[in-house]
């Protein structure tokens, strides 16, 4: 059975008192992704540049965040020191040494890591840790900018709380799901993996615009309007792309001749084998993992 959200855990990470009164949020590793979260924790309206601390090791590429009023540093533990929620978001290979430095800091009570680093499960973050501080896994992808996310959450499902907590902060930036530990993998490669999936099936699809006389720019527009379009109808509706299709195919119709050349030509089995390998490359990210990369 897949984790259902309880809605009676549901709280704020802000006022939540065992959190303090203003939960600060520290991001260590503030790269694409760390930026990504943190510009859309901001657009969302619920949390000021000035409770998000970012770090990275060369600080002068946060230097435009910081002047939009973001706590930057260039040590973790003293980011870790300043705040509630830690969210770890280096790349793998760096996760160990960056686990090592801050745990001195890390309090039972005090703090919830959560980490959307690939392929390191919780229970070797716990294990690094070596105290009984909650973690949860969160895999957003960078569309958490434009607070369009679909972010899926696992926890090892001791600390109902800390999964709330970790929920609480990525809805305001999107969709999420709680889903099994062990899907982890295949969250990373179809959500966050996907949206550069989904980007270049726009990009050939303004290609095609293109070649049929339309200039780039209005190509480009036509196609990822006409994209969004297409998700929203799903997510709206919650009907299978099939249904939709069917409203958009008449018989000897040209919809259904453009389909039949793609599939010809395989478009659906080249997706889904982008995605399965790629499921495979992220088990193997984490060097401690026992996978094998593909």
């Amino acid at each position: 059975m897949r984790p259902e959200r309880d809605p009676s855990h549901r709280i704020n990470v802000t006022e939540d008192t065992e959190l303090g009164d203003k939960a600060r949020i520290a991001i260590l590793g503030a790269g694409n992704i760390g930026m990504a979260i943190a510009n859309g924790l901001v657009e969302s309206g619920r949390f000021p540049a000035k409770e998000i601390i970012l770090t990275r090791r060369q600080s002068r590429l946060l230097d435009d965040m910081k002047q939009q009023g973001f706590d930057v540093r260039t040590n973790n533990r003293e980011a870790v020191d300043a705040a509630a929620i830690v969210i770890v978001a280096v790349e793998p290979q760096q996760m160990d040494a960056v686990l090592d430095e801050v745990k001195p800091g890390l309090s039972p009570g005090k703090h919830i890591v959560i980490s959307v680093v690939t392929g390191m499960g919780i229970a070797q973050i716990a294990a690094r840790i070596g105290k009984p501080v909650p973690v949860v896994r969160a895999m957003p992808n960078t569309a958490i900018a434009v607070r369009e996310s679909m972010t899926c959450l696992a926890s090892n499902g001791s600390d109902t709380k800390a999964v709330a907590a970790a929920e609480s902060i990525f809805e305001t930036v999107g969709r999420t799901l709680r889903i099994r530990e062990e899907e982890m993998n295949a969250a990373t490669a179809l959500g966050a993996c996907g949206i550069a999936f989904f980007l270049r099936a726009i990009r050939a699809a303004s290609q095609g615009g293109i070649e049929i006389g339309f200039h780039s720019e209005e190509a480009l527009t036509i196609a990822a309007q006409t994209a969004k379009g297409a998700a929203s109808l799903l997510l709206a509706a919650g009907k299978h792309p099939e249904q939709e299709i069917d409203r958009v195919t008449t018989p000897r119709g040209c919809t259904i001749a453009g389909l039949n050349q793609m599939e010809h030509e395989g478009f659906s089995s080249a997706m889904i084998k982008g995605i399965t390998v790629s499921a495979i490359k992220a088990s193997g990210l984490y060097p401690g993992s026992k996978a094998t990369e593909a």
